[in-house]
């Protein structure tokens, strides 16, 4: 392809934004990160390191509905809602349950099985051609059930990866045990999924690959966006809060759970939320982990990943602005002891952050419909890193007008 070099900015140095830029700078654009943070400190510092290909299933399923009140009656429970929030979310709720419909739930399974159809290739393809491979875990993912029931609980999702043909293998204890010897004898059923395979320190991969992008000739910025320059179709420039004004011919609007303050300022509103995540990070566990391990009944994930292993999961949602509570991460550490017996967790560290949610569970990509130079990539919930190769190439062939190898009207913004 032919170089381009008019000047374009991509808002947002996580894995999302950075595998965008990375992408066009390779296709010969001319591009400029720009973010208030330095590369991968926002939700990409710290998600769970899962290429989580089978974890594509709508939230808004007829059976989450049969749990929530259960869930926000509990304060250890997997979804937590501060009641001071729940005014703001009413609009988003109305269109969670509109996303509920049998039908309109297979529309949603199939846009993400496409995307988690593809994510290995492109990831293979991203880290092969970065010299990043090493980053990628040879092993995949355990989930775990006590028991039949807890199995059978389970069982539509299941029976949605049997449906789009993503591989699983159901085990019992011993079998278990010997793929992963330091969890507990209480565990008496997995299902593994050998593509949910992890990466070696998510953070380190988006420094690895925004250094990779800056080799090509892209540049990278700090600065808080707080403005827009408009014209009749377009966007002329964005200003930053210490006064800075940058022009470029495209704007690319991939800050995660902050994209809908950046949206609502060109007068396009996301029905984008926060999902705020919780995670421990033990530099000293004792014990050793060959895969990443989930417990769907006990809602959390345990991840060797970053030096040591990482315990995360649940759901908060209390918007961008409210201060964490980190009792949320101590409930996940102590169910995750019950997973793993040995388990110490003398030296912690904790960390909470911003999912971008969508009441739909699938990601915004593709141009603004009203302003002709803005693009959005948003809203990829707890799939960033699964579907950050894939946006980074669709996202690609949108912009310098090459046809997508998928159909992109699942993904638009003006879908809801």
């Amino acid at each position: 392809m032919s170089e381009n070099k008019t000047p374009l900015v991509v808002v947002g140095a996580g894995i999302i934004g950075t595998a965008i830029a990375y992408q066009l700078q390779r296709c010969g654009a001319s591009v400029t990160i720009i973010d208030k943070d330095s590369p991968g400190r926002g939700a990409s510092y710290g998600n769970m390191a899962s290429i989580a290909v089978t974890e594509f299933m709508p939230a808004s399923r007829p059976g989450i509905w049969a749990q929530m009140p259960k869930w926000l009656l509990d304060p250890e429970g997997p979804v937590r809602i501060r009641p001071s929030y729940v005014p703001r979310l009413i609009p988003w709720f109305l269109r969670f349950l509109a996303a509920s419909r049998p039908s309109k739930l297979r529309e949603l399974e199939e846009a993400g099985a496409t995307l988690c159809t593809r994510a290995h290739e492109d990831l293979e393809a991203l880290l092969k051609t970065t010299g990043l491979q090493h980053m990628l875990s040879a092993e995949g993912c355990l989930s775990l059930y006590s028991d039949e029931a807890e199995f059978r609980a389970d069982r539509e999702h299941i029976e949605m990866l049997e449906r789009f043909g993503f591989r699983h293998e159901i085990l019992g204890g011993n079998a278990i045990r010997d793929l992963e010897p330091a969890l507990t004898t209480k565990i008496g059923k997995a299902a593994l999924f050998p593509d949910n395979r992890s990466i070696a320190d998510p953070h380190e991969l988006v420094v690895a690959l925004s250094e990779k992008f800056q080799v090509l000739g892209g540049r990278i910025e700090e600065g808080e966006v707080v403005g827009f320059e408009q014209a009749d179709t377009g966007v002329k420039a964005l200003r930053t809060k210490d006064g800075r004004r940058i022009e470029a011919g495209s704007f690319v609007l991939a800050a995660g759970a902050f994209t809908a303050r950046l949206s609502a300022m060109l007068k396009e509103p996301i029905p984008l939320e926060t999902e705020r995540g919780y995670h421990t990070q033990i530099m000293a566990p004792h014990i050793s982990m060959r895969h990443s391990i989930i417990w769907p009944a006990r809602a959390f994930m345990v991840t060797p990943t970053a030096g040591g292993i990482r315990v995360g999961g649940t759901v908060e949602m209390a918007g961008l602005d409210a201060p964490p509570d980190y009792r949320r991460a101590k409930v996940l550490v102590r169910r995750a002891k019950e997973a793993l017996p040995e388990l110490r967790t003398e030296q912690t560290s904790e960390w909470m952050g911003h999912r971008p949610a969508l009441p739909d569970t699938v990601p915004v990509m593709g141009r603004s419909a009203k302003r002709r130079n803005v693009w959005y990539a948003t809203g990829h919930g707890h799939l960033g890193l699964t579907y950050a190769a894939t946006t980074g190439r669709l996202m690609a062939d949108l912009i310098t007008g090459v046809e997508p190898p998928v159909d992109m009207k699942p993904y638009r913004v003006d879908r809801f």
